[in-house]
């Protein structure tokens, strides 16, 4: 499946979504509330999904623009947080407000949009000496690891995405990389800031297999490889005794927007 296949698959069980998908460390809010230096900031936020990384800046008075493109999505966010803006657009080809915003910020979605535009289109909706902030959720070597080893097994034989680790499951966090290449291509913005945060999450069987229904690349499976791949790695997590921990990195990459005309911004 595309790119532009794969992000359209989120919407499908957006309750379920809304159940499953983790959190962010409050520390990171904090983080973003010291490099802003502002009390209220005006956010776009791109990818707000249902609101996960949402709902913390709301509950620190933060006035929040987001940007959905499934409208199942945006209707559970709306639900979940009635006061903010949720516009149902691609932020791709959605088109720039006039207005400018003190942080765009987009958590476990930027990979999602098209890599040769979606810096220059932050840089373009942010007021000079605003922020850009990229938050990414990577799966990394911790918890159950012999678990996450054993389930290899199972994606090799029912995906063609088959030892994807190397057999050897999640890698450490710090083989991830603090990449800043796309922020100093565009010549918009400062030195990127990097921070990482690491946590725990215990799942039961049930509690995982919905996790990992809320992930494209398992939901663009066809049902019968599904089911297999699902009953293979149910087995493997009550042989574990029943639960498995699943360890996270949260990395924020974030860059001031500098004082540049905007190119493609009307005057309005």
């Amino acid at each position: 499946m595309s790119r532009e296949q794969l992000r359209q698959t989120f919407g499908e069980d957006a309750d379920l979504y809304d159940r499953v998908r983790p959190t962010y460390p409050v520390e990171l809010y904090d983080e973003l509330a010291t490099l802003l230096d502002v009390g209220q900031p005006r956010v776009l936020e791109i990818g707000p999904g249902t609101g996960q990384a949402t709902r913390p800046m709301v509950e620190r008075g933060w006035s929040v623009t987001a940007v959905e493109l499934s409208p199942d999505l945006a209707r559970v966010a709306r639900r979940n947080l009635p006061d903010i803006e949720v516009i149902v657009a691609d932020f791709d080809s959605w088109e720039l407000p006039a207005s400018t915003f003190d942080l765009v910020v987009s958590a476990t979605a930027f990979h999602w949009l098209d890599p040769a535009t979606r810096v220059q289109r932050c840089a373009d909706v942010l007021r000079p000496g605003g922020l850009l902030a990229v938050v990414s959720t990577h799966h990394v070597a911790g918890g159950s690891q012999q678990f996450f080893r054993d389930a290899q097994r199972c994606y090799e034989r029912f995906t063609d995405d088959a030892d994807k680790d190397g057999g050897e499951g999640p890698q450490p966090a710090d083989t991830i990389p603090r990449d800043a290449s796309e922020f100093d291509e565009s010549g918009r913005f400062g030195p990127v800031e990097f921070r990482r945060y690491e946590r725990e999450q215990a799942y039961s069987a049930a509690e995982y297999l919905q996790l990992l229904s809320s992930y494209s690349g398992h939901r663009a499976l066809t049902s019968e490889r599904r089911d297999g791949l699902y009953d293979c790695i149910g087995a493997l997590v009550e042989a574990a005794g029943g639960s498995v921990t699943k360890r996270y990195l949260t990395q924020l990459s974030a860059a001031i927007s500098l004082n540049q005309p905007l190119a493609n911004r009307g005057s309005g």
